[in-house]
């Protein structure tokens, strides 16, 4: 029996990704508390507008992780292009340019297994579209470590493979439509 509170919140997604979080990500309300890091595979030599996108839209804090800074409740903090996020012990993000993950840099994997051992039961992994299978052995992680795990309806997802490949890892996780996610995050 799961008892213990959700701390953090860790979102993967690939092809779809903007689509996706658009639905998740503005409806939380500007009182949600849990900090929220998100990786989405973006072109390394662009700089990303995901996160003046969101911030836009959003009530809750958005920006780009920087290295060694606290997590901060109430805040998404997105991947920079070209690094792997990862959480620290002392829940402090970490940027990292080591080695590419399943082709890509930032990593879901890296991030969700970094999360894990950072937070253990007390975090929510959440994978959404893509079209790779990033994320699965972070969200199996995440699982045996007493976290719960969210995946994105495959049926509605913009791109599958990324949900069915964390299903197959993980069939006990919470499968969820994207318009379900936010009331669900609401109520942890």
């Amino acid at each position: 029996m799961r008892t213990a509170a959700i701390e953090a919140i860790v979102i993967g997604a690939s092809a779809g990704a903007l689509e996706a979080l658009s639905v998740v990500l503005p409806a939380l309300p500007s009182d949600f508390k849990i900090p929220i890091m998100v990786v989405v595979h973006v072109p390394p030599d662009k700089k990303s507008v995901l996160v003046d996108l969101f911030r836009a839209k959003c009530n809750i804090d958005v920006r780009e992780a920087e290295d060694k800074e606290p997590i901060k409740p109430g805040t998404a903090y997105f991947a920079p292009p070209d690094y792997h996020l990862l959480v620290e012990k002392d829940k402090c993000l970490s940027l990292s340019s080591d080695e590419l993950v399943l082709f890509s840099r930032p990593s879901i994997d890296v991030l969700f297994e970094s999360a894990a051992d950072a937070y253990g039961s007390a975090l929510l992994g959440i994978v959404l579209t893509g079209a790779n299978h990033d994320g699965t052995n972070g969200i199996r992680t995440i699982v045996a470590g007493g976290g719960r795990a969210i995946v994105q309806s495959p049926e509605e997802a913009f791109s599958a493979a990324m949900p069915q490949a964390a299903l197959a890892a993980c069939p006990d996780a919470i499968v969820l439509k994207l318009a379900e996610i936010a009331p669900f995050l609401r109520k942890v």
